[in-house]
């Protein structure tokens, strides 16, 4: 049975299989250690009878007070646990802690090319609210969806609707 509990320091050491993943962004240990004292009801991980780690999401809540909502800064489950549904089951908790902080949308960020990750943030509501050039470096830079769904704080979905124009990361608030 899979467990679904909030993520300690300790599985730092312990979530290299799943973060291997070519499409799994990765940052420095201060990065997790930031998100897990800031925001740790948006750090959960999925962890396997045996102990071992099989996916995880980290988040946060940010904006102003009309653009207040949940961000997923990571996503990611080990390839041997995945089409499981925990991506599914993690994403509903961070949906849920941002629906107790009075958000009005939950966010995300994906690379253009993984159309298996923006074919199940779809399943899962979201939808693409812009292009963001370039958000992603590499060889070549690659364009990132900033996709979004709309939280029952906002009642007319006006934080989901689709801007035409890409933007530049710099111009992402």
């Amino acid at each position: 049975m899979t467990t679904l509990r909030p993520f300690t320091c300790d599985d730092m050491f312990r979530f290299n299989n799943v973060n291997l993943d070519p499409l799994t962004e990765t940052y420095g240990l201060p990065f997790y250690m930031q998100y897990l004292a800031l925001w740790p009801e948006y750090f959960q991980v999925a962890e396997a009878p045996n102990g071992a780690i099989m996916g995880y999401i980290m988040g946060k809540a940010e904006g102003n007070p009309d653009t207040w909502h949940g961000h997923v800064t990571a996503l990611t489950v080990g390839p041997e646990f995945r089409r499981l549904g925990l991506a599914a089951r993690l994403m509903h908790i961070l949906e849920e802690v941002s629906e107790s902080k009075k958000g009005y949308f939950v966010d995300l960020f994906v690379r253009v090319s993984n159309k298996v990750a923006i074919d199940m943030y779809h399943r899962l509501g979201y939808s693409v609210y812009r292009r963001v050039l370039e958000y992603y470096s590499g060889d070549p830079d690659e364009d990132a969806f900033d996709m979004r769904k709309a939280l029952s704080r906002d009642v007319h979905k006006k934080s989901i609707e689709p801007v035409k124009d890409p933007v530049r990361p710099e111009d992402v608030e």
